[in-house]
């Protein structure tokens, strides 16, 4: 999953970006509200975190211009403001929850998490599609109940195949998704990954579970099953 932190204080910023990636998250991060809108509509993210008192472009403006674009990503609200007027301010202008400074780690882990659940329609941490299992709190895969070795890009990649399995996916947005954004990897390196997490699900070559479209990208082939 990939998190996107909006936050101008320092401290708390890098505080908030080191627990997530040591909860096994991608974190990008901004300090202002221009470039956190710009990277909140140029790249590929699972959730926002955003803080109201921005510099150069407030919160609540960066929220309102990513709903008014036609984002649907989950959004968390970081802010000292602590009044209830503040709270339905920040709800109404399209914000998915919210939390008041100062907040305990913990706190802000499971709300992060219960929203990414509602993003994909699921009470629980873990997704079922044909005989595999995906727990995004464990980041592990199963196949009929087997771990499957799979290193970090691989379980990302697919993670985002089934979080996104209405819909075709580029190499170019795969790119975005997996690798910092000062990063361009070659085409070849997705295709290379690609290969490697297809092996890893499906070793006998019959399930199919990523489709290559030709000129286009990859759809995910298997249906999901209810909890």
């Amino acid at each position: 999953m990939r998190i996107l932190i909006i936050e101008d204080e320092d401290a708390l910023r890098e505080q908030v970006r080191e627990r997530l990636v040591d909860e096994g998250f991608m974190v990008d991060a901004s300090a202002d509200g221009e470039d956190g809108l710009y990277q909140a509509s140029e790249f590929p993210i699972d959730l926002a975190i955003v803080d109201l008192g921005l510099p150069r472009l407030p919160g609540l403006d960066v929220i309102r211009q990513l709903r008014e674009a036609g984002s649907t990503v989950p959004v968390l609200v970081l802010t000292a403001r602590g009044k209830w007027e503040e709270k339905v301010a920040g709800l109404e202008a399209g914000a998915d929850d919210y939390l008041v400074k100062p907040f305990h780690m913990e706190e802000l882990l499971a709300r992060v998490r219960a929203l990414l659940r509602r993003a994909t329609g699921s009470a629980s941490n873990v997704l079922r599609f044909g005989p595999f299992a995906l727990d995004t709190q464990s980041q592990r895969v199963t196949r009929d109940g087997d771990e499957l070795p799979l290193t970090g890009f691989e379980y990302r990649m697919l993670e985002y195949f089934v979080r996104n399995r209405d819909r075709v996916v580029s190499k170019a947005e795969l790119a975005d998704y997996l690798y910092p954004h000062d990063e361009d990897p070659d085409s070849n390196v997705i295709e290379v990954l690609m290969g490697r997490l297809r092996r890893k699900l499906d070793p006998d070559n019959s399930l199919k579970p990523i489709d290559t479209l030709r000129g286009r990208g990859y759809r995910f082939a298997l249906e999901t099953v209810a909890e």
